[in-house]
Order: C-alpha cells, then sequence, then structure tokens
C-alpha cells in the first residue's frame, strides 16, 4: 500500500522521515507473524502501529486486543491474560476466558509491557515460545495462535540490567522494532497536526477553527513538547473552545504551554520545578532506590537478619530462567546521606503537583510521574492526599 493511502486509512497525519519508516516498516511485517516491540515517549501516539499491523494482515478478521498492563492490578493480572477457572480463588465464582484465549487467531496488543510482574513474564514467554498457556488454577495445557505486538515508554534495556525484566523475554518481543520519535523531532509535522486537531474540534463542536499568526507558529514549533502529539491535541482543543478570537497571537499560545519561557529544552525549567532537567532525573532516582529497598525489606521483615539477602521477584521454580530475578540486595546507601524525612517530602510534593496538574486523570499522572496506576493510588492512600481532596470539594 501506498504511504499516504495508509495514511489516509488510519487517519495519521505527518511527513517526517523517522514517522515514515515506522509506518513504512509497520506494513512490511503485517504480512509476517513476528512479535513486534514499539517505543517511543508517552504520547507519541504508539497505539497506531498495532492497528496498522493487525489490520493490514491476515488476522484482520479475527479479533484485536489491546491491553495495558499498568492499569491491571497485579493480583489479577495473569487471570485477566491467561483466564481463571470456577474456585480458583475468592470471587472466581464461574471459568472465564483470559485475552489470549479470547484473541485466538487474532492479535494481542500489550501496552506499558514493562509493568508486567516476574510471573506473568514468565508465563507470557511460555505463550511466545509454544503457543502454550494454563488458566489460573487448572493443570489443563491449552493452546492459542495469538501475534503479540507489545509497547513500552521506558528504556527495557535498563529494566533487564535492574533485574526488573526478562531478557529472553525481551528479545523474544524485539524481534521487529519500532521506534515513534516524540513530537519536538516532528518540528516539520507541528503545524500539519495543529491545523488537523484545529479542524477536528471545530466539526465536532460545530465551531469556526482557529489559526496561528506567524509568530505563534514559531512558538508552537520551538516548543518541547513533553506530553508529544497527546498534550498537542488537547492544546488545540482547548483554544478553540474556550478562545473568543479565532486568530491566535503569541501572547494567547503561551497561556496554553506549561513552563513556556526558558523551558524550551526540558534542563532550563525553574530550580523550583520537580519536573525539570537533572534535578528530576537525580530526584526521580533516589526515591525509585528507596522505595525498591522499602518494598524488599516489607517482603523480608518476617525473616532472620541477614548481611546480604537473596530475594526473588516472585517465588518461582529455580530453573536458569529464573534466574534472572535473583539480586543481591546490599544495605541502603541513600539512608547515610539523605534524610528519609526528607525524601518523602519531596515524593509527596512531586505527587501532588502532578496530581493538581492532571485532577481528574490518574492515568496521565502516573504516567508523568513514570509509575504505574497502582503505585500511584497507593502513594496517595499513603500520604492521605485522596481525603484532603475531598475535604475540599
Amino acid at each position: 500500500m501506498e504511504l499516504q493511502s495508509l495514511k489516509n486509512r488510519f487517519d495519521l497525519i505527518g511527513d517526517d522521515p523517522q514517522f515514515n519508516y515506522a509506518l513504512t516498516v509497520a506494513e512490511r511485517v503485517a504480512s509476517t507473524d513476528v512479535s513486534v516491540l514499539v517505543s517511543g515517549e508517552s504520547g507519541v501516539g504508539k497505539e497506531s502501529i498495532p492497528k496498522i499491523i493487525h489490520f493490514s494482515s491476515p488476522r484482520k478478521h479475527k479479533k484485536y486486543i489491546a491491553v495495558n498492563c499498568g492499569a491491571i492490578p497485579e493480583g489479577t493480572m495473569e487471570s485477566e491474560l491467561f483466564g481463571h477457572i470456577k474456585g480458583s480463588f475468592t470471587g472466581a465464582n464461574d471459568n472465564r476466558k483470559g485475552y489470549f484465549e479470547e484473541a485466538d487467531g487474532g492479535t494481542i496488543f500489550l501496552d506499558e509491557v514493562g509493568e508486567l510482574s516476574a510471573e506473568s513474564q514468565k508465563r507470557l514467554l511460555r505463550v511466545l515460545e509454544s503457543g502454550e498457556f494454563y488458566k489460573v488454577g487448572s493443570s489443563t495445557v491449552q493452546k492459542t495462535d495469538v501475534r503479540v505486538i507489545a509497547a513500552t515508554n521506558v528504556d527495557l534495556q535498563e529494566a533487564i540490567r535492574q533485574r526488573r525484566f526478562r531478557e529472553d523475554l525481551y528479545y523474544r518481543l524485539n524481534q521487529v522494532p519500532i521506534y515513534l520519535p516524540p513530537l519536538r523531532e516532528r518540528k516539520s509535522d507541528i503545524l500539519m497536526l495543529f491545523r488537523k486537531f484545529a479542524s477536528d474540534c471545530a466539526d465536532r463542536y460545530n465551531l469556526a477553527p482557529v489559526s496561528l499568526d506567524k509568530d505563534a507558529q514559531s512558538i508552537l514549533i520551538s516548543y518541547r513538547w513533553p506530553g508529544n502529539i497527546r498534550q498537542l491535541k488537547n492544546i488545540v482543543d482547548q483554544i478553540t473552545i474556550l478562545e473568543p478570537s479565532r486568530q491566535i497571537n503569541p501572547a494567547t499560545i503561551k497561556k496554553y504551554l506549561p513552563f513556556y519561557g526558558e523551558d524550551l529544552h526540558p534542563v532550563d525549567l525553574a530550580q523550583d520545578d520537580f519536573f525539570g532537567g537533572d534535578k528530576k532525573m537525580i530526584i526521580k532516582m533516589i526515591l525509585t532506590l528507596k522505595q525498591e529497598v522499602d518494598e524488599l525489606k516489607n517482603k523480608m521483615s518476617a525473616q532472620t537478619p541477614m548481611p546480604n539477602i537473596q530475594v526473588a521477584a516472585q517465588p518461582v521454580d529455580q530453573t536458569p530462567d529464573d534466574a534472572v530475578f535473583t539480586e543481591t540486595v546490599e544495605p541502603e546507601p541513600v539512608a547515610e546521606s539523605i534524610d528519609n524525612h526528607s525524601l518523602q517530602a519531596m515524593e509527596e510534593k512531586m505527587i501532588r503537583e502532578v496530581l493538581n496538574k492532571y485532577p481528574r486523570n490518574r492515568k496521565a499522572a502516573a504516567k508523568e510521574l513514570k509509575i504505574s496506576e497502582r503505585t500511584l493510588y497507593r502513594k496517595i492512600k499513603e500520604y492521605g492526599i485522596q481525603n484532603e481532596r475531598k475535604k475540599k470539594q
């Protein structure tokens, strides 16, 4: 299929070379059954790639199921993916098909695949290699013929180094990699996307479309777009609905661009902003390390203290494949130099600021914080943020 015809079919906008290459690869692999790993920042439109592959493939008449791995609680993940039998756990009142059984002959898109637990990764690897799986609570092997496409906005190779993701699973998923560039690297596409979103929004609400003067166009192109295409669409919708004038000037466009000013590059954000540059990275690394060590301490609290603790992410059979999850945890180095209360205060402030930015969208807040939704909900409860917000309402 000609590239422009493909874009028209799936309502895609852009002529950036990296973007075009990603679409070309998706079209070429559609006729095969190879696994594809789509990578790119949050908001770049990774969900478009598996749709192109599925609906351009011989599997297009079978089911296409998209699964957000970060939104499913860890305790129910295996039941969601592989199903369960009646009585296998509390609340399992009937037999239930999982996504891999439902999608037999079709395609499954696993978004945020890096959020899978160790046990779910092990089960997924078996399905990819043999097409076999067990329902939760069952000892009967079932077969399925499913094409798997995965996506991630995190560095899975770094997750492998941190023993949070299986290396064998990574290479099995990454038979063909497809990278979608961030919007700041697609400068030639920004104005095209703006016009498209402005036209769509105007048609949807029976309004005249907005347009940008030249200076406003320059601002739009130079902005860093941390939320990528999703952020651009939201801003266009806001401007179209809220602004009385249909001609948008620089003063107007700046009102809708978070941190606009000296922040055309992430490192130039104001010093007191927790989401800026190197400061953000350092704090995130400290908080992540502290959280992981705290969780390990809680798991091992009932056991006899030892100088070094051998910890497995899940109590799995000790086969060579499972050894990748075993690591030695040394005493926490951060605690010696940084006060525990200060870390909690920084973490709480960071969470509060992101929740204020996304007051009704926990999924977006979790993505900005680079944690799963279930972790965000746990932190909200831990700091009493939910109760405080309810009192104010």
